[in-house]
């Protein structure tokens, strides 16, 4: 519990005057920067006083001056913050809309163009969605996405969504499978509770819609590279 109440603490300490200047700052300006490099700035002051440390892999592979779609497992409400702060240049990201509705975190990723998505089910907010993404993806911003859709209960992979891939297929942006473990540890689905540790998180190559005829076949491959960097159990 001390290491939730000190991360906690940290964000607020820090982002609170951050929000205060550079949300402004981006209103009158049209850069989004400086508030992007401090969100990033206080996520990684907040896990180093919370003990949370983490080990990257594979950074190197990542295409430079491409926009990508990042895919990433989803096991734990770290991993947003886990995987982000890690990935070079700026990146969007899909999250859930009434994230949108919380002041100042909300506007503040409105302004980072991070794309709200209706758990519905509905074709038309999934096409808005999927435009949207591709809108950011033209502007030369990444996209990260945790294919699931949701954090696996248990740790292990879970059936693929077919929105972000119906994305890749469109745009022909490079997808950089990415497989995170170690958060599912430090706070479990459901928990509140933060436990320090060691995330893990591996980049593996790019992999290219052009190669593969349809999204299916992308999917494959695309879920192949990520438990490909996970533990065994976590596999399937």
């Amino acid at each position: 519990m001390i290491s939730s109440v000190i991360l906690l603490t940290s964000i607020l300490v820090l982002g609170i005057p951050s929000a205060l200047l550079f949300i402004p700052w981006a209103m009158l300006t049209g850069n989004i920067m400086p508030l992007y490099n401090a969100a990033q700035w206080i996520v990684l002051i907040g896990f180093r006083l919370a003990r949370i440390r983490v080990e990257t892999v594979g950074l190197d592979r990542i295409p430079p001056h491409t926009a990508c779609i990042f895919m990433s497992n989803h096991v734990s409400n770290l991993d947003p913050s886990t995987l982000i702060p890690r990935i070079p240049g700026r990146t969007s990201a899909f999250l859930k809309r009434s994230l949108m509705k919380i002041p100042a975190l909300g506007y503040g990723m409105k302004l980072g163009q991070f794309i709200p998505v209706d758990r519905d089910g509905s074709v038309t907010g999934a096409q808005e969605s999927v435009a949207a993404a591709r809108r950011v993806l033209e502007q030369g911003v990444h996209i990260t996405t945790f294919v699931e859709g949701t954090r696996s209960p248990n740790g292990r992979l879970l059936p693929f969504k077919k929105g972000p891939f119906y994305l890749a297929m469109e745009a022909g942006a490079p997808c950089i499978p990415v497989s995170i473990s170690g958060t599912e540890t430090m706070m479990a689905k459901g928990s509140l509770r933060i436990h320090p540790g060691t995330a893990r998180i591996v980049f593996h190559a790019p992999v290219y819609p052009r190669d593969f005829a349809t999204r299916e076949d992308l999917l494959d491959a695309v879920r192949a590279a990520i438990a490909s960097g996970l533990p065994e159990w976590m596999r399937n």
